[in-house]
Parts: C-alpha cells; sequence; structure tokens
C-alpha cells in the first residue's frame, strides 16, 4: 500500500536502481543516515528541509507519478512538482473553463462549497455545545450567514460572508479549547500556538485535496469559490474549505486538549510561532491516521476513508461540471 513520505532534514535525494536514495546530513553538510525508499510504496513526498536532487531523481519520480510538495522554513506551502497531468482531458478543460466562465454556474458552484463548510463548521460547534460549551449564539449568528449564502450576487461578496462564517466560528475556539486561545485568525505569521497549528494543518489538507486532484481529470488551477492565481492551485483551496472543519479543526481540539501537543512544543524566538519538528510529526501522523479512518457511505453502503472522500468530492463535480449529474452537492457530514 502506498504512503506519505515526509522529509524534515537537510539532504540529497537521489535515485538508486529502483529506489529514492536519502542521504540525511548535518549543519555541516556531512552525511549522517542514508535510507532507502521503495518509490514503488511512495504515493507523494512532503519536503520540510533543504533537499538537493538532480533532474533525473525527478524525472524518475513523474514517470512513477509521485508529486513532491515543498515547504520553507516556517512550513509555508511553497509549491509541488506535479508529474504529468495523465488523467487531463480536453472535453474536461474545456467544460469546466466554460463553468468557471459563466457567472450563474460558477456562483452556483461556490455557494454550495460555502454553505456545506457551513454547515460542517456548525457540525462542530453543535458537538461541543451538547457537551456543556455554550454555543447558543454561535450557532445563531452562524445560521443567519448560511442563509445570506444564496442571496449572494458575486463572488467578492460570497468571499466577505465567507470571511463573516469564519470570525464568528473561529471565536469558538476560545470556547472548546481547554488551556489556549485563538484571538481570532493570524497568518503569516501566527501569533500564538492555535493560529501556527491551524496553519500547518490547513497546509496539509490543501496538499491532500490537490494529491486527490490530479487522480481525476479536473484541472487544479481552475477554481470557482476562491480566484484563480498564476502560481496556486485555487481548486485546492475551493475543497479543502468543505474539509478543513473535518480533517484539521477537530483534529486541533483532540491534540490541544488532550496535550498531545502542548505550549512546549512550539518555537516563539523567531519572530513568529511556529511548531517544532517533533510536533509537526506528532499531527502529521495523527492527520495521517485521521485520513485512513473509515465511515459507512449513505449512498455507497460500504465503508469509506475520509481521504477518499476528497476523491468522490472530485468526481461530482466533475460529474456536474460534464452535465452528466444535475446537481452539485459538497459533503456534508452527516455523522
Amino acid at each position: 500500500m502506498k504512503r506519505n513520505y515526509y522529509l524534515f532534514n537537510p539532504g540529497r535525494m537521489s535515485r538508486k536502481d529502483n529506489t529514492l536514495k536519502f542521504v540525511a546530513q548535518n549543519n555541516d553538510g556531512l552525511a549522517v543516515q542514508t535510507r532507502h525508499i521503495p518509490v514503488e510504496g511512495v504515493k507523494s513526498l512532503y519536503v520540510f528541509g533543504s533537499v538537493d536532487a538532480n533532474s533525473a531523481t525527478y524525472n524518475f519520480l513523474g514517470r512513477k507519478k509521485v508529486p513532491v510538495h515543498f515547504f520553507d522554513y516556517y512550513d509555508h506551502y511553497t509549491g509541488s512538482f506535479q508529474p504529468k497531468e495523465y488523467l487531463l482531458a480536453g472535453k474536461m478543460q474545456l467544460e469546466q473553463t466554460k463553468a468557471h466562465a459563466s457567472m450563474k454556474k460558477r456562483m452556483h458552484i461556490a455557494q454550495v462549497i460555502l454553505d456545506a463548510a457551513t454547515h460542517n463548521m456548525l457540525k462542530n460547534i453543535r458537538y461541543y455545545d451538547t457537551r456543556g460549551k455554550s454555543m447558543k449564539d454561535i450557532i445563531a449568528s452562524l445560521l443567519h450567514f448560511k442563509s445570506e449564502i444564496p442571496r449572494t450576487k458575486s463572488i467578492p461578496e460570497l468571499m466577505g460572508l465567507e470571511g463573516n462564517i469564519r470570525q464568528v466560528y473561529y471565536s469558538g475556539f476560545d470556547i472548546i479549547l481547554d488551556h489556549f486561545n485563538m484571538d481570532g485568525r493570524s497568518k503569516r505569521p501566527p501569533k500564538n500556538e492555535v493560529n501556527a497549528l491551524m496553519s500547518f494543518g490547513n497546509m496539509m489538507c490543501y496538499t491532500l485535496c490537490l494529491d486527490q486532484i490530479y487522480h481525476t481529470q479536473l484541472n487544479p488551477t481552475i477554481s470557482f469559490l476562491h480566484e484563480p492565481g498564476t502560481r496556486r492551485y485555487s481548486l485546492s483551496l475551493d475543497l479543502a474549505e468543505i474539509f478543513k472543519p473535518l480533517l484539521v479543526d477537530r483534529l486541533i481540539f483532540r491534540v490541544l486538549n488532550r496535550k498531545e501537543i502542548k505550549a512546549s512544543d512550539f518555537n516563539t524566538s523567531l519572530g513568529g510561532i511556529i511548531l517544532k519538528e517533533k510536533a509537526k510529526k506528532t499531527f502529521i501522523r495523527l492527520f495521517d491516521e485521521r485520513g485512513n479512518e473509515t465511515i459507512k457511505h449513505r449512498v455507497l453502503g460500504k465503508k469509506v476513508s475520509y481521504k477518499h472522500l476528497i476523491k468522490l468530492e472530485c468526481y461530482k463535480l466533475a460529474k456536474y461540471i460534464l452535465k452528466i449529474e444535475p446537481e452539485y452537492r459538497p459533503l456534508k457530514m452527516w455523522w
């Protein structure tokens, strides 16, 4: 079974027969450990350290359809090496472009994505409301904003509403978390531990969505809720909105309330707050475990993983764009 590999140490990656050879280095550039990774078992590579590799290595990874995702010192996503788009089809490209260009169709897709995302946020808030955390005002505000989604007339208006929804939703984090405060969303740099953990988790969710899109005919650069950018896979941002409450936020609540990640697991001496390597590894391990958890699908009648739900989301969106299905209904948590 293929799995993701995460490279935290600086070093050099090269091809050795049918394996990847990774030589980890210390701060002086001296080799300290050599690891051989069978490429047939690699789904994706996540590079957090400074890793050197030549074109032959990337040609090898491209042929084996292994994407590589890169992150800077502060864990910001900086880009990806994506193998040749082996599933992209001309008809899908044309229809996805038409759907984006049609304001009516784009607005519909963007609205239902935000509606589903808000539904999933409400699921989290209601879960804690039933367990003694008073969330009545937050629930009422989220329901009000949710009812406004179908009335929006433009993408900027919809994104403004999304900002209001997020602000209200994040105010609940200070009630849910026992030992940490979020104090609103902050980025680049995050101003506290909760924001640092959220930035890291959102980045993991974004790249997971990108991996799943890659295995469908959808073009990851053509989006609907977020504006397409010249150097970003904006459709991943769209889909991540649906899955962040499920895959990231619930995990943040768990690791902080159970003290699986503590205040001492953050570095605050670099002009911002970032996770230490040990905490990154803990979060990544639990994130992978979360993605592999299964639930019984109401339509398919069988168990599917949370990770596979993202691929099913891609299929639903593609069928709507290709006019195979009359409606696009994004995932709304029912459990």
